[in-house]
């Protein structure tokens, strides 16, 4: 056998060398880990990269199919497909994709990228059963197509803990009141702006059209919380007391701030304002009948035409205003309800994880966010008007939400965890069913923090 010469071999070394920085430069390839996440992870990324160093191998994504349909997600995926051609995409998507998935979640096998939305979904619980990767340092290295940084072209700040992050906010959202604009229009009926306006436009519905105005679903009381109660309490506490709630502060449910907002809840009861048969429905349901006009208001989010889109009449036209639990006198409230994308901490395929959330978040999916699914998406510096696609009410309703006169915005520090969120619904449901006073209300409630909280 022929003699290899060292110098050959270290000269082929160096040049080994020089072809691996080349094939792993951010130009080419999103850079995932750090040094110390690099080392342990470097087996799977010898498994999940391409012979000329490109990203490669299976990428499991699972998201939720709801109100937002998947038409965007399939043009985004298709894109992503095409891009980097040695990934192979399993989807997992549908209505009941958080229940089909759980038990894989829960077996530590879980799906490498994860939308989290829709029922049986709870990022903060999620974060505290350690199943989301930290990207706090790795997001501040994402930029937008014209290379401004993602974490400041947020519209709205994404969820911390302790001041980390573990998820990027990828749809922007907000709770609000809807009503049929025609038909306030034709029965002459004012659009309320405050809590005082709202009793009274829901007394003339109820006199003239003889129904309970109020709908929302009793199967899924966070509607209610989320719809009504947080830009409630944001109008009477500000971020303070919303993080107090949703948090389980200690006394924060039995505070005057709260009574002042639950009170209000117990006076639309009291009025017979409340559909009474909400506790039976669920989302679909309240919504049925809020098209056919058994009710006049709900408290849903933008998804609501494009979910009822099939069911809608034709003379039907969607208004939508913040939640009116305002006093008078006080802009509105909102509360952005941020809907994110995050990363398994045991993915299989991290680098290709996070070259699809890289891929994802562009001013251009922006836009076609809005055009799919009549909401928006979480990125600052998007001109909505400029499109024919997106609807009339999006529009209107992204212009009055930007204007701080009319309306103003209140933050969360996170999801509130289902440990928490679940007690509290059930005795929510019983208090607009009146079957408990305010009083034994905020008991039930301080008895659920104190739980949550381990003492």
């Amino acid at each position: 056998m022929k003699k290899v010469s060292w110098k050959w071999l270290i000269t082929f070394s160096v040049l080994l060398l020089l072809v691996f920085s080349v094939a792993c430069a951010p130009d080419e390839a999103p850079v995932g880990e750090d040094d110390d996440e690099s080392e342990e992870s470097s087996g799977e990324s010898e498994d999940n990269t391409s012979s000329d160093g490109e990203i490669s191998g299976e990428l499991e994504i699972q998201y939720f199919v709801g109100g937002y349909g998947d038409s965007w997600w399939k043009e985004v995926i298709g894109d992503f497909k095409d891009e980097y051609p040695d990934v192979e995409i399993v989807e997992h998507a549908g209505p009941n994709i958080n229940d089909e998935m759980r038990s894989r979640w829960v077996s530590g096998d879980p799906p490498d990228v994860v939308y989290i939305d829709g029922a049986g979904s709870s990022e903060t619980q999620m974060v505290e059963d350690g199943q989301l990767m930290n990207l706090t340092d790795w997001a501040g290295e994402i930029e937008l197509e014209d290379g401004s940084s993602l974490v400041d072209s947020f519209i709205a700040e994404p969820a911390t803990y302790d001041g980390e992050l573990y998820s990027l906010p990828l749809v922007f959202d907000t709770w609000g009141t809807w009503y049929d604009m025609a038909w306030f229009d034709e029965g002459g009926y004012e659009v309320p702006s405050d809590f005082e306006s709202f009793m009274s436009t829901m007394g003339d519905i109820q006199d003239s059209e003889d129904i309970a105005p109020f709908v929302t679903t009793g199967q899924h009381p966070y509607y209610f919380l989320r719809g009504m109660l947080y830009p409630a309490f944001g109008a009477q506490g500000g971020n303070e007391l919303l993080e107090d709630v949703i948090t389980g502060a200690e006394g924060a449910w039995s505070s005057d701030e709260v009574a002042e907002v639950m009170n209000k809840v117990a006076d639309m009861q009291e009025a017979g304002y409340i559909d009474s048969d909400f506790g039976a429905y669920n989302h679909t349901q309240s919504q049925m009948n809020f098209l056919l006009h058994d009710n006049a208001f709900i408290p849903v989010g933008f998804w609501l035409p494009n979910e009822m889109s099939g069911d809608t009449p034709e003379d039907f036209q969607y208004g939508f205003i913040p939640s009116p639990m305002n006093d008078a006198g006080e802009p509105m409230a909102i509360v952005p309800d941020l809907r994110p994308l995050a990363i398994a901490e045991e993915a299989e395929n991290p680098e290709a994880a996070k070259a699809f959330v890289d891929f994802v978040f562009t001013r251009e999916y922006a836009q076609l966010f809005s055009e799919h699914t009549g909401a928006i998406m979480n990125v600052e510096g998007v001109d909505l008007s400029a499109s024919d696609e997106v609807p009339e009410y999006l529009i209107e309703a992204n212009e009055m939400i930007n204007d701080p006169e009319q309306v103003q915005i209140y933050h969360k520090p996170h999801p509130m965890s289902s440990d928490l969120e679940t007690p509290i619904s059930n005795a929510l449901v019983s208090l607009m069913l009146g079957n408990i006073t305010v009083e034994e209300f905020a008991e039930e409630a301080e008895a659920a923090a104190e739980e949550y909280r381990g003492e």
